[in-house]
């Protein structure tokens, strides 16, 4: 019990600390953060903390966070990269802020799991289930979130596109440049294919060029339309009726959608016949077995 008093209170102390060292009256800032906003090109530099602030905790744990949040990742059979589905998804969280999320909360429900082993003593089996299962369970909810959220963009992404390259192509062919396209399409639309267009026409105005803007959009959305629309929308420096050529693709990418929908009918009706067939065979099969015992029965009597 004191050693588990001792731990108790350890704890208590550096999170009192860490919770204490983010007010102003606990944690004075010094002179050269306090004086830095009035130097030029110093309202950006960021606040340097003591070594028991909360900058300096999440210096350190971030790193340590990453890396053992990635070999979780991969031991549990997650080959895409967290900073892609991030990416896909525009979360405003980097890599290594959800990685430090993720395992606090993974703490957290191993922290919560012991206490409530101590409190209730279990068997050693429901033991190992809580230490384990609980932070565990914790971690893949966080990655799960993440998937979910992923998979639901590129849907959106894959049944938004024949419309939005039917807009594009309407204004190539009106003499819009591929350039001035996406960018009235993106400042003019909404949905995850214009929130994609504006980091495209972000990208194009720092420098890149189309081609390499868009494979980037590409690369990051992983949806085959996508790729075949970058593909077209490739040849703007070749062909001289790209508008002809993306509506032809707007055209395949709608057939696209409609084949996709008429399969998940298609599968759907398939799914309502499964409870009518066990409903029906079921009776039927209790039915067949009454006299098929009794058929034993009377054979195992005969003498």
């Amino acid at each position: 019990m004191s050693r588990t008093l001792a731990i108790s209170g350890l704890m208590l102390w550096a999170g009192s600390t860490l919770l204490l060292s983010r007010l102003r009256w606990f944690a004075r800032p010094s002179l050269v953060d306090r004086l830095a906003s009035y130097v030029p090109g110093g309202a950006g530099r960021p606040r340097r903390g003591g070594a028991l602030s909360f900058e300096s905790f999440a210096e350190t744990i971030g790193p340590l966070s990453r890396a053992v949040g990635g070999k979780l990742s991969r031991m549990l059979g997650i080959g895409e990269e967290l900073s892609l589905r991030l990416r896909r998804i525009h979360s405003p969280l980097d890599v290594t802020a959800f990685r430090v999320r993720q395992i606090g909360w993974t703490l957290a429900a191993l922290g919560g799991s012991t206490l409530l082993a101590l409190a209730t003593s279990p068997p050693p089996p429901v033991l190992l289930l809580l230490l384990l299962g609980a932070p565990l369970l914790s971690f893949l909810v966080s990655e799960h979130q993440v998937a979910i959220a992923s998979e639901r963009w590129q849907r959106r992404l894959f049944l938004e596109l024949p419309v939005v390259t039917e807009q594009i192509a309407m204004l190539l062919s009106a003499g819009y440049s591929l350039t001035g396209a996406i960018n009235r399409v993106a400042t003019r639309s909404s949905g995850a294919s214009a929130t994609d267009l504006v980091r495209v026409s972000q990208r194009l105005r720092q420098g890149l060029s189309e081609r390499a803007a868009l494979d980037e959009w590409a690369t990051t959305a992983q949806v085959d339309a996508v790729d075949r629309l970058v593909a077209v929308m490739a040849l703007n420096r070749e062909a001289t009726d790209l508008g002809r050529l993306l509506s032809e693709e707007a055209r395949s990418i709608r057939a696209d959608v409609h084949r996709e929908l008429l399969e998940r009918i298609e599968r759907r009706g398939q799914q309502v016949w499964i409870p009518v067939t066990v409903a029906t065979l079921l009776p039927g099969v209790i039915f067949m077995m009454i006299p098929f015992i009794e058929a034993l029965r009377q054979f195992g009597t005969t003498p």
